[in-house]
């Protein structure tokens, strides 16, 4: 451990005030149980998990018409990775395309143009996941498609938006948030400004940090710094990559594609303005109207605690199927399955403690 980390660790040690603080994003989900950060925290300062798994967030009857979908015969559906292995009420698109599904993985939302023209017989549909982060080369896919003239490319968003989601979770009165550490990914493209006016409007203190143990941990310093003062602000330590004013580019572009919609979010219900559709100018290549898409029933998987886990109410370990019935090898939930999912990051970097159990 280099001088400055551990610094950084026995400031924070030294700390006798009581908080729970929560990380937003899946990444710094990942960092903090890989670096042991949440071992080394005195047992007076908590960290919660939110929902900042996108895969994760994705409802449950959104993840069934996603799987509906892609058995249609007539269909080709592209998506990322990280939803093949994510579980609907009846199984998977990983089983689906066992069955016969014809289901893509692309690494870019752009490749889905090469794959609609070579399959001009074929209707191709972009599964949209994701946070601001990803939305908008989505949403410059289907700029290209139009100026192409691509009568059979499609996109069906489920994109979510940040800052509704940490509004839900501000206002949720059974939820005892003191803190947030903001995604630094995602503040890339929208900036400062959100966080400032929930920062003024419900008074807590928020800092947006790097994806370092060290970066993390200066974040954890700078919000128990606000909360002994009794000051409520937006801050930014990851000054060497994301600017105050955000990615102009990248905004004006989401603005020209997308108009928010309210989104179900797994663990937080049906959040105003929190979801990203296609506005209608862009309407032919909106799978949810072209194919006339209905989500289902949005409870959770029995005995699956995800939904609780990703609004910071309890922790993975808490799950009783964790480490148990639920595993990354056959995951329960999406919360395991993901890469940024919270129990998939505690299952593969807390060993021991999960020996104990």
């Amino acid at each position: 451990m280099d001088s400055i980390l551990e610094q950084l660790v026995e400031l924070i040690k030294a700390e006798t005030i009581k908080c729970n603080i929560m990380e937003v994003c899946g990444t710094h989900t990942m960092a903090i149980a890989k670096s042991g950060i949440r071992g080394i925290l005195p047992p007076n300062i908590r960290l919660l998990s939110g929902p900042g798994c996108p895969v994760c967030v994705t409802s449950q009857g959104d993840l069934d018409a996603i799987i509906s979908l892609s058995e249609q015969t007539d269909i080709t559906l592209v998506t990322f990775g990280d939803m093949l292995r994510v579980p609907g009420s009846h199984g998977s698109l990983q089983e689906a395309r066992s069955r016969g599904a014809d289901v893509k993985v692309v690494y870019s939302p752009l490749e889905t143009l090469e794959i609609a023209r070579q399959r001009p017989d074929r209707q191709v549909i972009f599964l949209g996941i994701g946070f601001e982060t990803t939305a908008p080369a989505v949403a410059v896919t289907v700029q290209r498609a139009h100026q192409l003239g691509l009568k059979n490319l499609s996109v069906y968003s489920l994109h979510k938006l940040v800052p509704p989601a940490l509004q839900a979770i501000f206002a949720d009165p059974e939820l005892q948030v003191d803190g947030l550490i903001c995604p630094g990914h995602v503040t890339v493209v929208i900036g400062m400004e959100p966080y400032e006016n929930l920062a003024a409007h419900y008074h807590k203190p928020m800092v947006v940090t790097g994806f370092e143990a060290e970066d993390i941990l200066e974040g954890i310093g700078m919000l128990i710094r606000q909360l002994k003062t009794g000051t409520a602000k937006a801050e930014l330590q990851y000054k060497r990559v994301v600017r105050a004013q955000g990615n102009l580019a990248a905004r004006q572009v989401l603005e020209q594609v997308f108009t928010p919609v309210d989104a179900a979010w797994r663990g937080l219900g049906i959040i105003p303005d929190s979801g990203l559709d296609l506005k209608p100018q862009y309407a032919s290549y909106n799978a949810r109207e072209r194919f006339h898409i209905e989500p289902g029933n949005i409870d959770e998987i029995p005995g699956c605690s995800c939904g609780a886990i990703l609004s910071g109410k309890l922790e993975p370990e808490q799950c009783p199927l964790f480490g148990k019935v639920c595993t990354p090898t056959e995951p329960v939930g999406p919360c395991m399955v993901s890469q940024e999912g919270a129990c998939a990051a505690f299952y593969r970097y807390q060993p021991l403690r999960r020996a104990q159990l």
